[in-house]
């Protein structure tokens, strides 16, 4: 067997194992007893990642800093919507280590559950982040 033949039979190898898998943060949001999922794949730039509209009132953004093997920093930015433009309501930024998804799956394992407020009526909005790993 030649190099390029080696080569290529270790990478199907691993690939066909299933070995690296890559990390996924996904972000539950509740408002207005709605429910969203936002999920966000390993990412270079977080200038570029579009925030989520939360049925007219919120705008929620999820940015997973990182590359398949390793994840950097998670960022979260939730935002209220008013007339004129968003207006910044929480910015939180997680780095490693990291809190695992524990076994039961729990949708809030990375950040705990979060509770927002926006004026002037106090509407709440609620998420809750977890890291997992992307389902091929």
């Amino acid at each position: 067997m030649n190099i390029p033949e080696a080569l290529f039979s270790a990478a199907l190898l691993l690939a066909s194992a299933g070995v690296v898998a890559a990390p996924l943060l996904r972000c539950e949001v509740v408002y207005a007893g709605s429910s969203h999922i936002v999920e966000a794949a390993p990412g270079s730039d977080p200038y570029t990642t579009p925030s989520v509209d939360i049925d007219g009132r919120f705008r929620f953004k999820a940015v997973l800093l990182g590359t398949q093997e390793r994840v950097d920093a998670v960022k979260l930015y939730v935002y209220y919507e008013t007339r004129k433009q968003p207006v910044l309501l929480q910015e939180a930024k997680y780095l490693p280590p990291f809190a695992a998804a524990d076994a039961s799956g729990s949708p809030d394992a990375l950040t705990g559950r979060q509770y927002l407020y926006a004026p002037p009526l106090g509407r709440e909005l609620q998420y809750g982040c977890a890291l997992r790993e992307a389902k091929p």
